[in-house]
């Protein structure tokens, strides 16, 4: 049943460390549990994980989140998935016919799927799994727990992204619908600010047949002026030119400010190498933010000039906050650097200016923390605690991570903010 309470939500995201007031997240499902070895670079997984592990991690991270923002503005996708499929039947048999055709399956899936009760054909098209028959329709979509790559808002507009690889495109087909058919963003709709990457129309290759594909872990408003785009491993810049076209054209945003880092797997999104937790503080790894090596910024200004920086340190020092400081992974000291930005040491998600949540794995970018003035909590202290969270100030809180960091995506990767004050 619909959750009539919040069917009326303000959507702003205007910067990257206002107090997070709404998010999305999605629990690790079972689908998690049927991803092989064999199988597990081409479902975009690093590692095999042990499901009952991660779900618990995972719940320490979502209870830090609601013991800051309120249980009822932790919004989690497979409830936002049935509140859709109750709202609109159309709706609901269009995804259904769209995912069994893209699926290559037999169209009598299609009456399957339609006669499941809508709590369990929701569970079933994240999944890919029908328990009562023992019947695994799709491949699982591990990398849904990373709702940061599905969706950005970017001030008052939704990007619906589009995923680089085939193994994330049934995120996107429900991404779509959710954002689509639920009544929570029927506002965004009436409004026409949800711009979908998907719509070929609105968005076709390129002339030389460029693909487009944009995630939202290269996505980062840092300011309502200045929208940073990640041009990798997931990004193509013919998405980051066809988005900034759009984005000028609607007057969302003044800046687009494509930073151009390796195509490599060590690095797939912007938000794997630097992520900004305060006014004057952002984490980072050193090599690529702050040395320049294989990376440089080049920024897109509504008027139609460019500038190019030889670093993202350099565009921070010059257009964001000249006081900008920065904390390297791993205290900027190899061989450390390089393990701890692989388990997303740099990849922090703001609660608010000064407090944010990481891997309690990362210890030496814990001591670069320390040393610019950032106390760690753990987990486990601040929820047994009576901690009221609005008194918290430059405090890291720790989760586990023992199961999380297998899968190559930290708390930032984890979030779908949809209201920042």
């Amino acid at each position: 049943m619909l959750n009539f309470t919040r069917m009326s939500l303000n959507i702003l995201v205007q910067s990257e460390i206002g107090e997070l007031q709404k998010v999305i997240i999605h629990r690790p499902e079972q689908g998690i549990s049927r991803v092989s070895p064999r199988r597990s670079d081409e479902l975009l997984f690093d590692d095999i994980v042990y499901l009952p592990s991660i779900q618990k991690e995972h719940d320490v991270f979502a209870s830090v989140l609601k013991k800051f923002l309120g249980e009822e503005n932790v919004l989690y996708v497979n409830q936002l998935l049935l509140e859709a499929l109750d709202a609109d039947q159309t709706a609901q048999e269009e995804i259904i016919a769209r995912i069994i055709d893209f699926e290559e399956l037999p169209s009598k899936y299609i009456r399957t799927l339609s006669e499941l009760q809508n709590d369990r054909l929701a569970d079933v098209l994240i999944s890919g799994y029908l328990p009562e028959q023992d019947l695994i329709l799709f491949d699982p979509i591990p990398n849904f727990i990373f709702t940061r790559d599905i969706a950005v808002i970017v001030n008052d507009h939704v990007i619906v992204t589009k995923a680089a690889k085939e193994a994330r495109f049934r995120e996107n087909f429900l991404t779509r619908f959710i954002f689509y058919a639920h009544p929570l963003f029927r506002p965004l709709r009436e409004k026409n600010s949800i711009i979908n990457m998907n719509d070929v129309e609105l968005f076709p290759p390129s002339n030389r047949g460029e693909a487009i594909s944009i995630e939202g872990g290269d996505l980062m408003l840092i300011n309502a002026d200045y929208l940073l785009i990640g041009c990798s491993e997931r990004t193509t810049q013919h998405a980051i030119l066809s988005i900034r076209d759009e984005l000028f054209r609607r007057g969302v945003v003044k800046n687009i400010v494509q930073v151009n880092i390796p195509n490599d797997r060590s690095y797939m999104h912007i938000d794997t190498i630097f992520t900004m937790i305060n006014h004057h503080h952002i984490v980072c790894y050193r090599p690529l933010v702050y040395d320049g090596l294989s990376s440089y910024v080049t920024v897109h200004r509504l008027d139609g000039e460019e500038q190019i920086y030889h670093s993202v340190k350099d565009f921070f020092l010059a257009e964001i906050n000249e006081q900008m400081q920065f904390i390297f992974s791993g205290n900027g000291i190899s061989p450390y650097q390089e393990r701890e930005q692989w388990t997303d040491g740099c990849n922090l998600v703001a609660l608010k200016p000064g407090v944010a949540i990481t891997y309690d794995r990362n210890a030496r970018t814990q001591i670069a923390l320390e040393a610019a003035g950032y106390s760690a909590i753990h987990a486990s202290e601040f929820l047994a605690s009576e901690m009221d969270p609005a008194n918290l100030e430059n405090v890291i809180l720790h989760i586990p991570s023992s199961e999380l960091s297998r899968a190559r995506g930290g708390s930032h990767c984890m979030t779908l903010p949809i209201l920042r004050s």
